[in-house]
C-alpha cells in the first residue's frame, strides 16, 4: 500500500474515533490563529503532500533560508541582546544605557521622544508637554556627544529607532563617533528609516510620500559607500503590527515596502549586490506563538525568493533577511502587569526559534510607563535565560519537519502572496498609501481583534477573564521636570554659541540641491555648522512641505 493511502486509511480511522470523542467531550471553541488562520486538530503527512524540503525548507544557511541565514546560527554566535532606551535628556539616557552595559546588554537601542520623531526642537511651542516621556530629546550634535559620552561608538553597535528626520539624526550619531575618534566606514548599526510604514501605521511623518522616499535612498546609497558596516534601514513590520494588524498583513506589507526600496535603489543606480546585504527589518513578536515562528520562518523564504526573481543579484548574502525583534507591546495589560513577564518570555522565544537576529524584550511596566530599572532587567534577564539556561539555541530550527510548523509557513506565505496581488493591483506601495488601502485594513483588523475581545471570543488573562480588583503596586518611572529645565538651558546655550551665516549658509546650499543630489553630505555640513534637528527639518519642509494625511473611512 501506497503510503499517502495509508495515511488516509488511518485518518478515516481516527475521525470515527473523534466523532464519539466530541459526542461525550465538546470542543470548547473555534480554534484559529490571531490572523484568523483556522485550524486543524492535528497535522499528518497529508499537509505536506507537495512539500519539497529543499525548495521549501532547506538546510540552514542554504537558499531558501526558511531555516536561517546562518549554518550554525545561535551556536557559534547568540542574538544580540537589546532594550529600547531612552527618556529625559541626553545625560539621563546615558546613565541608563550604562547600566545596560554593565548588566550584559551587547547592542543599543535609542527610542526618541515624539519632538524628535516629528523634527522639533524641544524649545518649539509644539512640544510642550511631551518632552522626553517617550524616549530621549535630541536636538544637536552636542546632545548626541552627550548621549554616548564614555561610550566608545567603535565598539558597540547602536540601533536608532527614528524614521522621519532619519537622515539628521544619523548625521548627528556619525559626527559624534567621529568625535570620539572612530572612523565613519568601523561604525556599526541601524537606523529605522522606514518612512513608508509611517504613512500606513505609526503616523510620525513629516515631508509627503515622494520626497522621504528619496531621502531614504540618499542614506542607502550614502551607507552603501561611506559605511558598509550600518544599516541604513529597518523595514519595519513592528508598528503596522502595534497599529492593529495581523501576522499576515504585517509581514506582506512589511516585504513590500522593501521590495519598493530595493527596487527605487536600482532605479537610482546603484548595484544590488551594493546595498542589499545591509538592508535590515524589524518585526513584531505578538503572542500566538507558532504563527509568530511560521512568520518569521516564512520571511527568509519569501525575500530570498523575490530578490532572486526580481533583481538576480550576484551575492548569496543579497537575498538574506536579517531581523531584529521586539516583543510585543500592544500585549501588555495595565492589569495586573506581573503578567505581562510571562507574555513577553513567551513572545521572545518565539523570536528565537524563528531565528532572530536580535531582540529586545518589553518590560512588565511598559502599559505604564517607559520601563523603571528594575523592569528592564527582568526583562534582560529573561532573554539571558533563553540563552543559556533553556537549551533552545543548541539546535538550528529545532521545529523545522513539524507537519504544522511547515503547513503554517507555508500556509502564511500562501496569505501573503494574496495580498502582494492585491497591492500590485492598486499600482504599488505608494498608490496603496495615498488610498487608503493600508491605512483601511490595519484599521478593520484591529475593529475584529477588539470586537473578538469584548465579545469574550479570545481572552486576555486579567482584563476580559480571571480579573481581580488590586491596587497597582509596581513603581512608575516618571520624568522629572529639572530634566527638561536642563535641556533646554543647553539648548539656549548651544543656539547663541555659533556663527548663524555659516548656519545659514549650509541650511541653503542643501536646499539647493534637495531635489538633485544626495542630500547626506550637505546634512553633514549643516549639523557641522551647529545647525539643529529642528532648523534642518524646517528648511527641508520649506522645499518640500508637509505630508497632511487624507480622511480615510
Amino acid at each position: 500500500m501506497e503510503k499517502e493511502e495509508l495515511y488516509k486509511e488511518k485518518l478515516e480511522e481516527w475521525k470515527k474515533i473523534y466523532k464519539k470523542s466530541i459526542e461525550s467531550m465538546p470542543e470548547r471553541q473555534e480554534f484559529k490563529t490571531l490572523s484568523g488562520i483556522d485550524l486543524n486538530i492535528f497535522y499528518s503527512p497529508l499537509e505536506l503532500k507537495n512539500f519539497d524540503y529543499f525548495e521549501n525548507l532547506g538546510n540552514p544557511g542554504q537558499y531558501p533560508f526558511t531555516r536561517g541565514i546562518h549554518p550554525t546560527m545561535y551556536r557559534s554566535r547568540l542574538w544580540t541582546f537589546r532594550e529600547f532606551s531612552g527618556f529625559g535628556d541626553a545625560i539621563e539616557t546615558n546613565r541608563r544605557l550604562k547600566y545596560l552595559i554593565e548588566h550584559g546588554e551587547t547592542g543599543l537601542s535609542i527610542a526618541f521622544d515624539y519632538p524628535t520623531l516629528l523634527g522639533l526642537d524641544s524649545d518649539d511651542p509644539l512640544t510642550k508637554g511631551e518632552f522626553g516621556k517617550a524616549g530621549v530629546a535630541i536636538n544637536t550634535l552636542e546632545d548626541m556627544q552627550l548621549m554616548f559620552k564614555d561610550i566608545p561608538l567603535r565598539d558597540i553597535s547602536t540601533s536608532m529607532t527614528i524614521n522621519g528626520p532619519a537622515a539628521i539624526l544619523w548625521g548627528l550619531y556619525i559626527l559624534a563617533g567621529e568625535s570620539q575618534g572612530a572612523r565613519r566606514n568601523g561604525l556599526r548599526g541601524t537606523i529605522q528609516n522606514d518612512i513608508l510604514k509611517e504613512y500606513m501605521a505609526q503616523k510620525s511623518f513629516i515631508f509627503p510620500p515622494e520626497p522621504s522616499l528619496k531621502l531614504v535612498i540618499d542614506t542607502i546609497e550614502f551607507g552603501s559607500k561611506e559605511l558598509p558596516l550600518w544599516n541604513p534601514i529597518s523595514i519595519s513590520g513592528y508598528h503596522i503590527r502595534e497599529a492593529g494588524a495581523t501576522a499576515i498583513q504585517e509581514l506582506a506589507f512589511t516585504l513590500a515596502n522593501g521590495l519598493t526600496y530595493v527596487e527605487k535603489s536600482v532605479e537610482r543606480g546603484l548595484d544590488v549586490d551594493d546595498f542589499a546585504p545591509r538592508l535590515s527589518f524589524f518585526f513584531d513578536a505578538h503572542i500566538d506563538f507558532f504563527e509568530e515562528i511560521a512568520k518569521f520562518r516564512a520571511a527568509r523564504r519569501i525575500w530570498a525568493r523575490e530578490i532572486k526573481r526580481r533583481f538576480s543579484p550576484r551575492k548569496e548574502r543579497s537575498l538574506w533577511l536579517r531581523f531584529h525583534t521586539q516583543t510585543a507591546g500592544v500585549s501588555l495589560t495595565a492589569q495586573q502587569p506581573e503578567n505581562n513577564i510571562i507574555r513577553t518570555a513567551i513572545e521572545a522565544m518565539a523570536a528565537v526559534l524563528g531565528g532572530t537576529q536580535s531582540l529586545h524584550t518589553n518590560s512588565m511596566d511598559e502599559a505604564w510607563a517607559l520601563p523603571t530599572e528594575k523592569a528592564v532587567m527582568i526583562a534582560l534577564r529573561t532573554q539571558q535565560i533563553i540563552a543559556e539556561e533553556s537549551g533552545i539555541p543548541n539546535v538550528v530550527d529545532p521545529l523545522g519537519g513539524s507537519y504544522y510548523m511547515e503547513w503554517l509557513t507555508d500556509k502564511i506565505e500562501d496569505e501573503v502572496y494574496k495580498y502582494f496581488d492585491k497591492i500590485d493591483n492598486l499600482g504599488g506601495v505608494i498608490k496603496g498609501i495615498r488610498s487608503g488601502f493600508f491605512q483601511r485594513e490595519i484599521a478593520e483588523s484591529a475593529y475584529r481583534f477588539q470586537r473578538d475581545l469584548e465579545e469574550n471570543k479570545r481572552v486576555l488573562v486579567g482584563v476580559n477573564k480571571y480579573k481581580i480588583d488590586e491596587k497597582l503596586e509596581i513603581p512608575i518611572l516618571r520624568i522629572p521636570d529639572e530634566l527638561e529645565d536642563r535641556h533646554l538651558r543647553r539648548l539656549k546655550n548651544y543656539k547663541s554659541n555659533r556663527d548663524m551665516e555659516k548656519v545659514n549658509f549650509a541650511l541653503k546650499e542643501m536646499q539647493k540641491n534637495a531635489d538633485e543630489k544626495n542630500l547626506m553630505p550637505y546634512i553633514i555640513d549643516s549639523i557641522k555648522a551647529k545647525a539643529t534637528l529642528g532648523e534642518i527639518v524646517k528648511a527641508l519642509k520649506d522645499v518640500w512641505g508637509e505630508y497632511i494625511e487624507p480622511v480615510i473611512y
